[in-house]
This record gives structure tokens, sequence and C-alpha cells, in this order.
């Protein structure tokens, strides 16, 4: 693949989350029916970092719960196998998170305060949770108690808070750092923002001066140069990087290479990106099976093809197709001389939205920021992105 060169300064960096050490300071975000087995050895082949499986239940982990186990899929390389647990219930978070370390062998867990999805929240999930301090912190020490024995690292990922009136992150962060975990990700947004305007980097430096864990920043994370950037402005250990690689996984080869000092840009010929959907595709069949994999990557179609000039009528075919062949005939028809579209660089990727008036929340969830005696029922069969 082509690529831009801006200069060279060699550094050493790394993060180090307990006992495991990785040599860049990314992390994928885990990204609902997105960042599967495939997705992630795919990311993987392009740079180091961190790549943690779709988030699944707790509770669906415990109960064995069939389409959660079809989640814990890792392929025959993952040497590091990091997943990202939902759970409301401590009782529920502090099995599942010993069920992963004894019979999965995982190397990371990090547990999801951050989903903004209304059907989450409304029953106090997600980013909704971290309002409850009290609860909150019995879930993090039932995980870390659970992972502990096996020399496990417990991670959490949260937001700035419900809204700008109901900020909860430096709690979290200090909640979390008690409770012994190994690092914290900030997502700078509201989860009345959802996906929608600016994410705020000031208050990823605020966490980072409020803690003595590291923090990782998330959000508006395009480009590598984005990456340095807020590493740079924050103090932060290390990116959480999500919508920026929709499509683009080369980017973390974008982004390795600017953590040791080469500031690089990739810009793939419309023929190197075919190239790269066609190998997505055939990781998704070798998982799945060639009818659910050629389904799983119809949605990946529109952000490879972002900004290139293949017409409608082909987008279309190619979001439809139900084989490899299919797959391939389709894609050589693409004019593999078409350069990439730098208009698209720096630009956002997959959903942003508009902001929400009200966050669903249960009824007098805001009442009270304790919540020591709450138990929220938790659903087994919830499936969610962070």
């Amino acid at each position: 693949m082509s690529q831009i060169a801006e200069g060279s300064q060699r550094r050493e960096v790394g993060l180090t989350l307990g006992s495991l050490r990785v040599a860049t300071p990314v992390v994928l975000a885990p990204m609902a029916g997105i960042t599967n087995a495939a997705y992630r050895r795919l990311c993987a082949e392009q740079g180091a970092g961190l790549y943690v499986c779709e988030m699944i239940t707790s509770r669906g982990l415990v109960e064995r719960d069939a389409t959660t186990m079809g989640m814990l899929i890792f392929d025959e390389l993952e040497s590091v196998r990091s997943v990202q647990l939902y759970g409301t219930d401590p009782v529920y978070v502090g099995k599942a998170a010993e069920i992963l370390c004894a019979e999965y062998g995982v190397n990371h867990i990090d547990l999801n305060f951050g989903c903004p999805v209304p059907k989450v929240t409304r029953k106090g999930g997600g980013g909704a949770l971290p309002w409850k301090r009290g609860l909150l912190g019995r879930i993090l020490e039932a995980a870390v108690a659970a992972a502990t024995p096996y020399d496990v690292p417990v991670t959490i990922k949260t937001r700035k808070g419900i809204d700008e009136d109901h900020l909860t992150y430096l709690d979290a962060g200090r909640i979390a750092q008690e409770s012994g975990c190994a690092a914290i990700a900030l997502h700078g947004r509201t989860v009345a923002q959802a996906y929608s305007g600016q994410a705020d980097w000031e208050a990823i430096a605020q966490l980072v001066d409020h803690v003595e864990i590291p923090v990782l920043g998330n959000g508006d994370i395009w480009e590598a140069a984005d990456a340095l950037r807020m590493v740079e402005q924050t103090g932060a250990a290390g990116v959480v990087v999500g919508r920026g690689c929709l499509g683009r996984p080369w980017l973390f080869r974008d982004l390795a290479a600017a953590f040791a000092g080469d500031q690089v840009s990739t810009l793939p010929t419309l023929g190197e990106v075919s190239a790269m959907m066609q190998r997505h595709a055939e990781l998704l069949v070798q998982n799945m099976g060639e009818e659910r994999g050629c389904k799983e990557f119809r949605k990946h179609v529109s952000w490879y093809l972002k900004g290139f000039g293949a017409g409608g009528e082909r987008r279309r075919a190619l979001a439809l197709v139900s084989s490899l062949d299919e797959l391939r005939g389709l894609l050589e028809d693409l004019d593999p001389a078409e350069n990439f579209p730098i208009t698209e660089l720096g630009t956002p990727r997959g959903r942003q939205g508009s902001p929400r008036a009200r966050v669903a929340l249960p009824e007098g969830w805001l009442e009270d920021s304790d919540g020591s005696a709450v138990h929220i029922c938790e659903d087994a069969t919830e499936v969610t992105g962070g």
C-alpha cells in the first residue's frame, strides 16, 4: 500500500496493564457485530496493539446462553485474549470473570460502563451505572477478586457521565483505582451525546491528573496523528480506537508506526482496498461458514468504499453478496488503480447521530448517587456495543 512519510523520530512506547505488556499503546474498542475474531485478526495483521472481543454479558456467560457462547471465539493466532464484559450484578460479573480466566484463558478483562444505547441505560446499565457509586465499586471489586488469582488485569471503560449535569468520570476513576483495576478508558462524551458532537479531551486530561492508574483516551481518533495529539495533550497512557478503523484496518499500521516515531499515512488504491475486503470476507467465512460470513461482511462494504467512485449499483450488489465467488467477481470490476480519496482523511466514520434531550433511565435513578443496595435485573441475552 502506498504511504506518505512525514519524518521520523524513534521512540520507545508501550502500555502496561498489570501483568500484561502491550507493545503499542493502542486498543481496538469492542464494537458489537464488528470486533469478532475475523476482524480482530485482520487488524492485528496490520499492526501491534490490544484487540478486544465484542462485548458479552456476564449473565449470558454464566448461564451458558448460546448467543453469548458463540461470540467467545478466538482466532488460532490470537495469542493475547481480551474480552469486554457487560454486567450490572456483582455476583454475575465475578462468576463470569472467573469463567473467562479459568476456562478461556483470557489475558485481559474490560468492563463496560459506557454504552449509551437506551435499552441498556433504561435498565441502569452501561453509561448510566457509574452514577451509582456504591454499586460500581461492588462490581469492580467482584471482578478484580475473581481475576486476581489468575493474574489477569481488569480495566473499565466509561464516559464522562450521564449528561453535563451528572458527570461521573472522576469518581469512576477513583473507584476503579481503589478497587484494584489496572486502568480506565474514558470516552470523552456523555451518554446524552452518544456519538454526536466532539469528544472532550480536556476531561481525559483531568482524569489523568486525578488518578494514578493508566488512563486511556477514546473519542475522535480518525488518523494516527490524532492519537499522538491526544496523548500529548492529555497525558493519556494510550488510546482506544473505535469508529476510526471501520473499513480501514490499516489504520493500526499507521498507529504502530506513529507511536514508534514514524509519521506515516497509508493511502491504499482501490485495488488494495479490494484485496483487504476479500481477506476480511475470507476470515469471516473461515470462522462462521460461507452463508453467515458473507452476510456479516455486507455491513462493512460502505465503510471500505467510503469516498471512492464505485457506482451505486456496484455498491448495492456488494452489500447483498452471498458467496465468496460472487464477491470476487464484483471486486474484479472495480478500478484497481483508483487512488485513495484523501478528502476522507480525518473525517468521522460510522454512526454519529444527534444528542439526546433526555437519557432513558430507571425511574428515580438520579435521586440516589450511592446505590449500595441497588439490584438491577441483568438480561442474559442483551448484546450491545461500547
